[in-house]
């Protein structure tokens, strides 16, 4: 069974930083792209970030993008989400995902992209 476990969440103030942990087993997640999506209450979930099989391609919500990086550790088979300059609208379930193809950068910002799905972890940032 393949299973995504996501760590590193917690309540911190306004400009502070985190990484989130996204630890896959189950699946090799080397030929596969990662991806990270987040949910606030009462709102749908919205793409945040995703590395594509290679690390060649990387993309960011403009939300998000020149604070948080993501990478990938293949043979830790984990993905990495670091937070910095968090703000209080970045509040929500932060969830990763394994992509659904092999080699494919198609789709890979959208959730119909990932076929595998983390339980999420929790980032409250409080001004």
């Amino acid at each position: 069974q393949v299973q995504l476990v996501e760590s590193g969440g917690g309540l911190v103030p306004a400009g502070d930083s985190l990484r989130l942990s996204c630890v896959v087993s189950g699946r090799t997640i080397s030929k596969y792209a990662m991806g990270w999506f987040r949910q606030a209450p009462g709102k749908e979930r919205e793409f945040v970030a995703t590395i594509n099989w290679n690390g060649a391609k990387i993309y960011y919500s403009d939300s998000v993008k020149d604070r948080f990086t993501i990478s990938r550790d293949n043979a830790k088979n984990t993905a990495y989400l670091r937070m910095n300059s968090l703000k209080a609208e970045d509040t929500a379930v932060y969830s990763c995902a394994v992509g659904s193809n092999r080699y494919s950068d198609y789709g890979i910002q959208f959730p119909h992209g990932y076929d595998y799905w983390g339980q999420g972890t929790q980032v409250t940032v409080s001004s």
